[in-house]
C-alpha cells in the first residue's frame, strides 16, 4: 500500500497518497483547487488517431472523476526509432483533438525512445474546493449509477485476435473517445457522495474501491448493467483480455465477493473486463434519481442505475 511521506503532509493537499483517488487535489484559496492527474498506455486500436483520442479521454476522464473541469495536458510518449514519426503526428494529433473538445489545450510534453508505442497525457485541472469527487462517502440507500456501457477489454483483445466485427469494434472505439465531461457537469448539478471512472480494474474493481472508503457494502444487478454490442459473445468465446483473471483473481482473493451463482459465466466475466477510457460509477442519494434520469436523458448524455448502497462491507452481485 501506498503511504504518505510525512514531509509531505500539507493542509491544502486535499487528495493526496493518503486518501488514494483518482487524482491529486491541491487546494489554491477558498474558491479553487488544482487537479493534476497523469495516464498513458501502449495502443489499444491501430488507427494512430483513433489511439492518441482513446488515450486522451481515458487520461482527462480523472479530471472528470474529481468533479472537475481540465485546463491544459502535456503529452507523455514512448516511441520506437524504426517507426514513421508521421505516425506519432497522428497520435499527438488525435490527442489534441480530444483536449481541445475538453475546452482544453496541449502547453507541452516529453518523448522518450521506447521498444513499443506509448502516449497518454498529464493532465491539470480545476475543481471548487467544495465540489469534490472521490471514491468515498457513498452512503446506505444510494443508488449506484453508470455512465458508459462495458466490454472494451474483450472488445480490444477480440480486434488484437482479428476475430472481431468491424461495427462492433466502432461501437467500442466511439464509446472509449467519448469524454466524460458532459456526465460531470451534469453530476455537478446534483448531490454527489462518491464517484469514480471505470478503467484497467473493471467495474467490480472500482466498485470495490469505492464500498472499501465508504465503509459500506454495494449490491450491483448484473442483468441492468449495460454492454457494448458484442461484449457478451466475445466472453461467451472466451476471448477475453489477461487482466480480465487477475481483477476476478484479486477481488476473489478479498474475500469480500459475493456473485449470484444464476449469474451466466459470460456476464459474470464481463464485470471483471478491465475497461479503457470508461465511464463513471456515481452513488447519489434515492430521491434525486428521477431528476438526475430526466437531466441526462435531456442532455442526450446516457446514465444507467445498476445497483444500490447498503450497510455492510464488500460487493454483492445478483442476478435480479
Amino acid at each position: 500500500m501506498l503511504r504518505a511521506f510525512p514531509s509531505q503532509a500539507n493542509s491544502n493537499l486535499l487528495v493526496g497518497l493518503t486518501a488514494p483517488d483518482d487524482a491529486a487535489v491541491y487546494r489554491m484559496s477558498d474558491e479553487q483547487a488544482i487537479i493534476s492527474t497523469a495516464d498513458f498506455f501502449p495502443p489499444v486500436v491501430d488507427d494512430p488517431y483513433a489511439y492518441g483520442q482513446i488515450a486522451a479521454a481515458n487520461a482527462l476522464s480523472d479530471v472528470y472523476a474529481m468533479g472537475g473541469e481540465p485546463l491544459f495536458a502535456l503529452n507523455l510518449a514512448g516511441f520506437p526509432d524504426d517507426l514513421d514519426l508521421d505516425i506519432l503526428g497522428r497520435i499527438f494529433q488525435g490527442g489534441a483533438d480530444k483536449v481541445i473538445e475538453a475546452g482544453a489545450v496541449i502547453a507541452g510534453g516529453h518523448t522518450v525512445t521506447d521498444e513499443e508505442p506509448k502516449y497518454g497525457l498529464a493532465v491539470t485541472g480545476q475543481v471548487h474546493p467544495d465540489r469534490i469527487f472521490t471514491k468515498a462517502g457513498a452512503q446506505p440507500g444510494d443508488v449506484l449509477v453508470l455512465t458508459k456501457p462495458i466490454g472494451t477489454g474483450v472488445i480490444t483483445t477480440a480486434h488484437k485476435r482479428d476475430c472481431v466485427q468491424p461495427a462492433h469494434l466502432a461501437e467500442a472505439v466511439a464509446s472509449m473517445c467519448r469524454l466524460n465531461g458532459g456526465a460531470a457537469r451534469l453530476f455537478q448539478q446534483f448531490t454527489v457522495h462518491a464517484c469514480t471512472d471505470v478503467t484497467g480494474y473493471g467495474l467490480l474493481g472500482h466498485a470495490m474501491e469505492m464500498a472499501r472508503h465508504g465503509n459500506v457494502r454495494f449490491e450491483i444487478d448484473a442483468q441492468a448493467v449495460p454492454l457494448l454490442t458484442g461484449a457478451l459473445g466475445y466472453a461467451q468465446d472466451d476471448v477475453v483480455p489477461g487482466g480480465l483473471d487477475r481483477n476476478r483473481a484479486h477481488l476473489e482473493d478479498e474475500g469480500l465477493l459475493s456473485l449470484d451463482a444464476d449469474i451466466p459465466p459470460a456476464l459474470a466475466a464481463l464485470l471483471f473486463d478491465p475497461q479503457t477510457s470508461g465511464g463513471l460509477l456515481a452513488a447519489v442519494p434515492p430521491q434525486q434519481q428521477p431528476q438526475l434520469e430526466k437531466e441526462f436523458r435531456a442532455a442526450n448524455e446516457p446514465l444507467w442505475i445498476v445497483g444500490k448502497v447498503c450497510e455492510g462491507t464488500g460487493i454483492t452481485v445478483t442476478a435480479a
